[in-house]
């Protein structure tokens, strides 16, 4: 009697033990294998693989915990007759949502990594300030999403959270109406487009300028030419003038340079030959305008202006390409036999009587 009473008593226990032992090897296994799989997938040279079987990685693993730990419960329940099987169920249900909201963060994560660093040639490329405005927008959906099915499921009412959210929008709206302002500026940059990650931008507006480091929904991130960060507010940039000199075509040389007077017959073949000079350049874009004129009476020189424009629009070699070409024209001048003016002053003496007395008191003039 006493063996079978045991037998009967304590059998749930080695469901149980059953139950969680198999889990534990379940996930030691899993373990292994996505660790294999993560190996091969590393091979490979697509990078989709990696995303996915990383993002799989810790989510699989607490969703067989999740199983095994929920399925102990109810056998527990079931044999000690306990009401706790309705509440295992909720836990259960809510712990799968949250983990496949999980997976499906890490995994938008990882695919916004991948398309933001491409290195191929396609042109589906997506650059980073789209990728991170994708990902931003599809996660907060997920989250979203993930709330209100959570709170169906535990037994709260979509409909009356919804309703609550639309007349609570109001007040929310008066009291955070700078919060939201930079949102909807955060929204029209993700939309407009006016710069992106990477672009070095400029306010004649503001003191703004520098690279773009992060592009946030209430704040941007600029790193200034002095390495120092500047966070400004996504509704500056609705309200001021911006420029986007990293999306130039072209850089300019625009310069005047002076010649003296008695060199003035020399002016056009100088002209001539500095037009010439800068046709022949293999980093001038002739395509573009291309001016070289005499064009001023100054009072030390005779000047005449270089209009044009360079190929390249890194700043680096533009102030080489620049510095080449200034140097070409100096030595322009200096093969003509001319010079480069500087500011001059010229004194006109009026003719005094010369004295043979070189002691005569000019006072008594």
């Amino acid at each position: 009697m006493i063996e079978q009473w045991l037998d009967y008593e304590y059998t749930w226990i080695l469901y149980v033990f059953l139950v969680v032992l198999l889990t534990l090897f379940t996930a030691f296994f899993a373990r292994i294998f996505l660790n294999k799989l993560a190996e091969k997938a590393l091979k490979t040279n697509n990078l989709w693989d990696d995303a996915l079987v990383t993002a799989l990685h810790l989510p699989c693993r607490l969703f067989i915990w999740l199983m095994g730990i929920s399925l102990s419960a109810d056998l527990v329940a079931y044999y000690a007759e306990a009401p706790i099987n309705l509440l295992t169920g909720q836990v259960r249900a809510v712990g799968v949502i949250v983990i496949l909201a999980w997976f499906l963060v890490k995994l938008l994560k990882a695919f916004e990594f991948n398309l933001a660093h491409r290195t191929d040639d396609s042109p589906e490329i997506i650059d980073a300030t789209t990728a991170s405005a994708i990902g931003k927008l599809l996660r907060a959906a997920i989250i979203i999403t993930t709330v209100l099915i959570v709170m169906q499921s535990l037994g709260y009412s979509i409909s009356g959270v919804l309703a609550f959210g639309g007349i609570g929008g109001l007040a929310v709206g008066f009291a955070a109406k700078d919060l939201l302002a930079n949102f909807f500026g955060g929204l029209t940059i993700y939309l407009d487009r006016p710069f992106k990650v990477g672009d070095w931008v400029r306010s004649p507006d503001k003191e703004i300028e520098g690279t773009v480091e992060d592009i946030g929904w209430r704040l941007t991130r600029i790193r200034t030419f002095d390495k120092r960060p500047l966070y400004v507010p996504n509704a500056t940039f609705t309200q001021i003038s911006l420029e986007n000199p990293s999306r130039m075509l072209n850089r300019r040389i625009k310069e005047t340079i002076g010649i003296r007077y008695d060199d003035a017959k020399k002016m056009q073949l100088i002209v001539n030959d500095v037009r010439q000079m800068l046709l022949n350049h293999e980093a001038i874009d002739t395509t573009q305008t291309l001016m070289v004129n005499f064009n001023e009476f100054a009072p030390s020189s005779l000047d005449f202006f270089i209009y044009t424009f360079t190929k390249t629009t890194n700043w680096e070699e533009f102030h080489h390409v620049k510095q080449d070409v200034m140097l070409a024209i100096i030595d322009i001048i200096d093969a003509h036999g001319a010079e480069c003016a500087f500011p001059t002053s010229t004194l006109h003496l009026p003719n005094y009587p010369t004295f043979k007395n070189k002691h005569v008191d000019i006072k008594s003039l």
